[in-house]
């Protein structure tokens, strides 16, 4: 489920012998999965009685899509989650279900450095929204016997992926926080996030919760910095948190009032990643 760029790269590191199936709502991706020897399997996961063919088709599920954006009553609710897991418990469940969240579930953590046992503390709907999903697999995987994994997920990026690097920012002019009001960001690598994915399929322990972030540990300034550098570009302005809150989108600022270092130990250790690109400086080069 949420078959995007990330899904796509999981789909090609799994073994050739797997049989790879893929939700789409969209006719026109049909053609682009089928020749990345992916099955295609129409379904919405906004439309529930589309997903009943769901039901005991995998023994292993990985679900990307994010909760919906609309606004709705339940405003912190997944609906998409409880969609999909209300089909999966129409037949057998599958063996292995992994979740990828988000790292906005921790909140502002004022830098410090965040590990897995941190409680969540969610300042916007969308994380709110994320922490539902989160409960409501974990509660999916403890009633039936299925190993969940939910991976929080921070900034991804690759040079190959469609706005997958700050290069348009940066050609934008976009400002900056200044240092003494700037926050750290965190970042994974889009081939090692699927990597992370595949070693939870198969290596996740149920119920487990795992920061599936990179070495990096710098400020989001500094990343901005680094990137123009490397592009040989103009670095960005540096602006006072007043006047960014007057200049930019409040998308961008939300991101630019929470800060935090995720440890990644569990992703280590208990999944046995070993990252391709440790820290953003790796990847963008």
């Amino acid at each position: 489920m949420g078959c995007g760029d990330v899904g796509v790269r999981l789909a090609q590191a799994l073994p050739a012998r797997s049989r790879v199936l893929a939700l789409t709502s969209t006719p026109e991706r049909v053609p682009e999965l089928r020749q990345r020897n992916i099955v295609p399997l129409h379904g919405d996961l906004d439309v529930p009685r589309t997903l009943a063919r769901l039901a005991g088709i995998a023994d292993r599920v990985v679900h990307l899509a994010p909760p919906p954006n609309e606004p709705q009553q339940e405003w912190w609710r997944d609906l998409r989650t409880q969609a999909l897991l209300r089909a999966l418990r129409l037949r057998t469940a599958p063996a292995a279900f992994v979740y990828g969240s988000t790292s906005g579930v921790y909140g502002d953590c004022q830098g410090e450095w965040v590990s897995e046992s941190r409680p969540v503390q969610p300042r916007t709907p969308r994380a709110q929204r994320r922490v539902d999903a989160e409960r409501q697999v974990r509660f999916f995987g403890r009633g039936t016997g299925t190993r969940v994994s939910v991976l929080r997920i921070p900034g991804i990026y690759a040079p190959d992926r469609a706005g997958g690097t700050p290069r348009d920012r940066l050609l934008k002019g976009t400002p900056v926080l200044q240092p003494q009001d700037d926050v750290y960001t965190n970042h994974i690598h889009a081939n090692d996030l699927a990597r992370a994915l595949f070693a939870a399929l198969w290596r996740g322990e149920p119920q487990r919760v795992y920061n599936a972030s990179d070495d990096t540990e710098l400020k989001m300034g500094d990343y901005f910095d680094l990137a123009a550098d490397l592009y040989k570009l103009p670095r960005p302005p540096r602006v006072a948190r007043t006047t960014a809150q007057e200049q930019l989108p409040l998308m961008l600022l939300s991101f630019m009032s929470e800060s935090r270092r995720l440890r990644n130990d569990r992703l280590k250790k208990e999944l046995g990643v070993r990252l391709w690109y440790p820290t953003v400086a790796d990847g963008l080069r």
